[in-house]
């Protein structure tokens, strides 16, 4: 995978997270809400988080001096 589909990926999954971010605050102040829906979408939130940050150490590596 080269450096420019990585970027292209991590924006994708940046986005998705931010738009169950919207969807979760949109859920909770409706006031009626399935709370093992939120719970799934908070799940997948934490999943793509990873992924965001397994991609970006691709991209930049932590290297110790």
């Amino acid at each position: 995978m080269d450096e420019d589909a990585i970027r292209e990926q991590i924006s994708a999954l940046m986005e998705e997270h931010r738009d169950l971010d919207d969807a979760i605050t949109a859920l909770q102040r409706a006031g009626t809400f399935d709370l093992l829906q939120v719970q799934r979408m908070k799940k997948r939130k934490l999943l793509l988080k990873d992924e965001i940050s397994k991609l970006r150490n691709i991209l930049v590596p932590d290297i110790i001096a």
